[in-house]
């Protein structure tokens, strides 16, 4: 099994620039110290992730420390990670639909969700 590696600067460069986009989302949605306080929270994982380099965890979770192990660790999480979010999908348009409305956005989600899910199954299936 191949593992994909990643270089060890690329989940901190990643941390950061996912702070700006929320500290640019914020400012323009008029509530600029929220995003100056999701830039600083996303910023600080990243230093984290940059200068943690030392354990085994950090080198795991940014990716050049990857092995099968971590890959199966990965998907593990993963998995149950997509769980969560399905069950809390299904159960917020289904708290929706009880109380006279439509559902959005969750039945929108979810049909995405079923559909890549069908999509993936299908793909991986044909592939191997």
């Amino acid at each position: 099994m191949k593992v994909k590696r990643y270089p060890w600067w690329f989940l901190p460069l990643f941390s950061l620039a996912l702070g700006v986009a929320c500290l640019v989302a914020f400012w323009l949605g008029g509530d600029r110290n929220s995003g100056l306080v999701s830039l600083a929270i996303l910023g600080g994982f990243g230093l984290l992730f940059a200068v943690g380099g030392r354990f085994e965890a950090i080198r795991g979770l940014r990716g050049d420390g990857r092995d099968e192990y971590w890959y199966r660790l990965d998907m593990a999480a993963t998995t149950l990670a997509g769980l969560a979010l399905i069950v809390a999908v299904i159960a917020m348009c289904l708290w929706e639909w009880a109380h006279g409305r439509d559902g959005s956005p969750y039945a929108q989600l979810g049909a995405i969700a079923g559909l890549v899910y069908l999509a993936a199954l299908v793909g991986l299936r044909l592939r191997g």
